[in-house]
C-alpha cells in the first residue's frame, strides 16, 4: 500500500530563494519543451516530439546553461518533461472520445509550484540528518531544510515533492507499507448522496449538514478583493510591498477555506468508514450541479431569451 504524507517545511531566506528559482527553472524547462512539441508539429510536417527525445536532450540542455538548469537534479528535471507528456496524453485522449480537448498551455511562474522527485535519494534526501533531533529533507542545490514531521513517517519512502502555497513550503511524500489490518466488521450497509444544501444524506435519514465555509469567509475575502483591486496591473517585478500584501491576503484567505473544506471532507469520510462495512455512492459532479443554464436567444426578438427552465434546473 502506497501512503501519502505532507510536512510544512521551514527554509531559511536563502534556501527560500534556492527553492523559488529550483520552480522557476523548471517551468522554464516546462514551457521550452511545450514550446518545441508546438513548432515541430507546425512547421515540421506535423511532427510529434515524444519524451524520450526530449529527455535524451537534457545532457546537452544542463551543459550549455549550467548555472540555471546544470544545478538541479536530472530525474526531477525528467519527471517535469513526463509531466509535460501526461498532458499531451491526456489532450489526445480527450480528442479521440470527443471531450472538449483543452490543449496544454504555457506555465507561468505562479501556476508552476511543484517539483517532483521520482526516487528518495536521487538529487533527494528524507531525513537526510538521522542523529539530528530535528528531520531534515536534503535537495539537490537547496541544501538541508528543516521539516516540521507532526506525525511519524511508517514504510519506505518512495518518491518526494516540493509544494508552495502561497508564501508556505511543503514537502509531499510517498511511502510503501503493509496492508493494513481490516477494522472490525460492524454488519452495517449505507448509501449516501451528495447534495448541495446538505453536504450528503444517507439511506438511514440522517444528513450531513454543509458548512458553508466559503459562505462564512465571503465578507472578509470581499474586503481583501477590494484592497487588492486598487492597485493597478502591473508586471511581478514591479510590484509595491503593500501591492505584495495585499496579493499574499488573498491567496491567505483562499488557502484557509480550502484547508477548512478538506478537513470536513476528510472527517465525513472517516466517520462513514469506520460505522460501515459498505457504502455506495452516486457518480455526481458537482460542479454540473451548480452550474447554471446558458441562455438561449430569440430569434424572433432581438434581445430576448428563449424559456429554458433555469430556475428549476440551477443548484
Amino acid at each position: 500500500m502506497i501512503r501519502a504524507y505532507k510536512f510544512l517545511i521551514r527554509p531559511t531566506v536563502g534556501q527560500s530563494i534556492a527553492l523559488g528559482e529550483m520552480l522557476r527553472d523548471h517551468c522554464s524547462l516546462y514551457n521550452g519543451a511545450l514550446q518545441e512539441r508546438r513548432d515541430a508539429y507546425r512547421h515540421v510536417s506535423k511532427t510529434s516530439i515524444k519524451y524520450g527525445q526530449q529527455s535524451a536532450q537534457l545532457r546537452e540542455i544542463r551543459v550549455f546553461d549550467p548555472e540555471c538548469q546544470g544545478r538541479w537534479s536530472f530525474s526531477s528535471q525528467q519527471a517535469t518533461l513526463r509531466r509535460l507528456d501526461k498532458a499531451f496524453q491526456a489532450f489526445f485522449r480527450r480528442v479521440k472520445s470527443g471531450d472538449t480537448p483543452g490543449y496544454p498551455r504555457f506555465r507561468g511562474v505562479n501556476w508552476f509550484d511543484t517539483v517532483d522527485f521520482p526516487k528518495d535519494g536521487d538529487g533527494c534526501r528524507w531525513d537526510a540528518t538521522p542523529h539530528d533531533p530535528v528531520t531534515r529533507v536534503r535537495l539537490q542545490g537547496v541544501g538541508h531544510v528543516k521539516v516540521h514531521q507532526h506525525r511519524p513517517v511508517v514504510g519506505r519512502v518512495k518518491t518526494l515533492s516540493v509544494k508552495r502555497e502561497g508564501r508556505k513550503w511543503f514537502v509531499v511524500l510517498t511511502a510503501e507499507q503493509e496492508q493494513p489490518d481490516p477494522l472490525p466488521a460492524t454488519g452495517s450497509v449505507v448509501g449516501i448522496d451528495m447534495g448541495i444544501v446538505n453536504f450528503l444524506a444517507d439511506s438511514n435519514g440522517a444528513f450531513v449538514p454543509n458548512p458553508r465555509h466559503g459562505r462564512s469567509n465571503a465578507g472578509r475575502l470581499a474586503a481583501a478583493q477590494q484592497a487588492l483591486s486598487r492597485f493597478p496591473r502591473v508586471r511581478r517585478d514591479k510590484r509595491t510591498a503593500n501591492h505584495r500584501r495585499a496579493v499574499d491576503k488573498v491567496a491567505k484567505l483562499h488557502g484557509k477555506v480550502r484547508r477548512q473544506r478538506l478537513d470536513h471532507a476528510h472527517k465525513t469520510a472517516y466517520a462513514l468508514v469506520r460505522e460501515h462495512d459498505f457504502i455506495a455512492h452516486e457518480d455526481l459532479k458537482i460542479r454540473n450541479m451548480v452550474r447554471t443554464v446558458a441562455p438561449k436567444p430569440d430569434p424572433e426578438m432581438p434581445g430576448g431569451f428563449l424559456p429554458n427552465g433555469a430556475a428549476a434546473k440551477t443548484g
